[in-house]
């Protein structure tokens, strides 16, 4: 007789993404829209949160965090006057999360899974969205391009070793 054997768990279940907040202003308009005339400058922002949801278990809630801010440059000030500041065309700024169960994960290899591969998982809708909010609000979309994950958790692992270290006395 041969036992039966329940399926095996995936180690990473995304059981629901959602927006967990977005907002989008154009703080110039409608005067904005007479003065653009090329696609403005974008300063994109992006941050990953990992908040426990139950310490007794092993889900997190994983919030990728976008924020757009576009600018026009200055009109050139005529005799050389000092230049204005850019004008802001649009803020967006949007937290899309997901709820995620680790299952079998050692703890010691749950920090990468959930700020790498987590917002892997969530970056194209968040992207979507940004496109969507932006063209809706009568802009080019912003079209976010690939990002290092990795990258983006090596460099917060070592701002953050580097913050813990003593400071050695000169």
């Amino acid at each position: 007789m041969s036992e039966i054997q329940a399926p095996a768990q995936p180690p990473l279940v995304l059981n629901v993404q959602y927006t967990k907040d977005l907002s989008f202003e154009v703080p110039n308009a409608p005067a904005i829209y007479t003065v653009l005339r090329s696609a403005p400058a974008v300063n994109i922002n992006l941050d990953v949160q990992v908040r426990k949801i139950q310490e007794d278990q092993t889900v997190f809630e994983v919030t990728l965090s976008a924020r757009a801010e576009a600018t026009m440059p200055p009109a050139t000030p005529p005799n050389g006057a000092a230049p204005e500041k850019p004008m802001v065309v649009f803020i967006a700024d949007l937290a899309y999360a997901g709820i995620f169960t680790l299952n079998n994960i050692p703890e010691n290899q749950q920090e990468p899974v959930l700020l790498v591969e987590c917002p892997r998982l969530l970056f194209p809708f968040a992207r979507n969205i940004l496109a969507d909010v932006t063209r809706d609000g009568g802009f080019p979309p912003v079209m976010l391009g690939p990002i290092d994950f990795v990258g983006l958790w090596q460099s917060r692992r070592a701002q953050a070793a580097q913050a813990e270290a003593p400071v050695a006395n000169a």
